[in-house]
């Protein structure tokens, strides 16, 4: 369903149910990782607050805090997406005003999403196409279950 969604649908605590891709220049649409699923937590606070934490599947697991690698770091921080700060929603649009992230490019940014919903669920999606790992152009977008 399109159209303007109301505070209250995106409030409380979202379980991400899967991710997609589409490409601009084709409009191929795809899931980036059909055999690792991607797995993450979303909440939206009536305080006006949000926190995010989205792993990709398959990554890997060293075997222990004092024997981890640099590769394995970073491999690690590559293959997840974290952060905090304020919200605000227009129905349509959500605007993430981060102040804490795993990545400091993203510290002091506002990360904007277009909200749909999909059924129960709720579909976050990239507003501009940005290179993705494949140094493609596109968007992604991540639907979430309330959990």
């Amino acid at each position: 369903m399109q159209g303007n969604l109301e505070l209250a649908d995106l409030l409380g605590t979202w379980k991400l149910a899967s991710m997609r891709r589409t490409l601009a220049a084709t409009g191929e649409v795809y899931d980036p990782s059909p055999d690792r699923p991607p797995s993450g937590w979303i909440k939206y606070g009536d305080d006006g607050r949000m926190l995010v934490i989205n792993v990709l599947g398959g990554r890997p697991k060293p075997a222990s805090i004092e024997t981890i690698t640099d590769d394995e770091r970073a491999q690690l921080f590559r293959t997840m997406t974290a952060y905090s700060g304020t919200f605000t929603f227009d129905g349509s649009l959500v605007h993430h005003h981060i102040d804490v992230s795993w990545n400091e490019c993203w510290t002091g940014t506002t990360q904007v999403r277009r909200v749909t919903r999909d059924g129960d669920r709720i579909v976050l999606t990239t507003l501009t196409a940005t290179p993705g790992p494949d140094n493609k152009m596109g968007t992604i977008s991540l639907v979430w279950e309330k959990a």
